[in-house]
């Protein structure tokens, strides 16, 4: 693994623990060598987890579209920093450029950020893992309801267990270094049942 994308909020929220772990991932990145791959943000967990990366000797891609540049929440320090037109650009530009994607705390952005990933590897466009660093608890409703989808039949139980959810970012780290995509297919079960009729 050589680059990580990680989705966070820009703001801080409201516990110094989130600003903690940002600063804890973003310090290990740079150790093991991976380089961020972010949205571009001077403010919030963006800015943080770009900063601990910057400090402890690590490199940083941002990207981020014209307009957040034109609202002066670029991170101008980074190691390179990449100007698009739009949200959508954005989002495939991280894509590429990263080799799998962590969600730290967040708002609407971080979660149909990650979410997108998430629905793009279901499709088969991507084959990249997929993450949730659940700070203090932060990601369990959320895990929770796609426990949810699960029972209720509308994801696949082998695509839910193929994210990564926890707190340890040894543990992450690992998980993502060993991943193996899911071979299973969205549809699989309702292909069969039609077929039984």
């Amino acid at each position: 693994m050589q680059s990580l994308c990680i989705y966070c909020g820009s703001n801080a929220g409201s516990k110094p623990v989130y600003t903690e772990r940002a600063i804890a991932l973003g310090t290990r990145l740079a150790k093991d060598g991976i380089r961020l791959v972010y949205g571009g943000g001077n403010i919030g967990l963006m800015g943080t987890v770009a900063d601990a990366v910057l400090e402890a000797g690590g490199e940083v891609t941002g990207v981020i579209p014209q307009q957040l540049v034109d609202w002066e929440v670029a991170h101008r320090g980074v190691t390179q920093l990449e100007i698009v037109g739009s949200m959508h650009e954005r989002k495939s530009r991280m894509f590429d450029l990263a080799d799998g994607f962590v969600a730290l705390p967040g708002g609407f952005g971080t979660l149909e950020e990650i979410v997108e990933m998430l629905t793009w590897r279901q499709l088969g466009i991507g084959r990249k893992p997929c993450a949730f660093l659940d700070i203090d608890g932060f990601w369990s409703p959320l895990i929770a309801m796609m426990d949810r989808m699960v029972e209720q039949r509308f994801l696949h139980p082998d695509q839910r267990a193929d994210l990564w959810t926890g707190d340890d970012i040894d543990a992450l780290l690992a998980w993502m270094r060993g991943y193996e995509p899911a071979q299973a297919s969205k549809w699989l079960d309702e292909k069969r049942r039609r077929a039984l009729r």
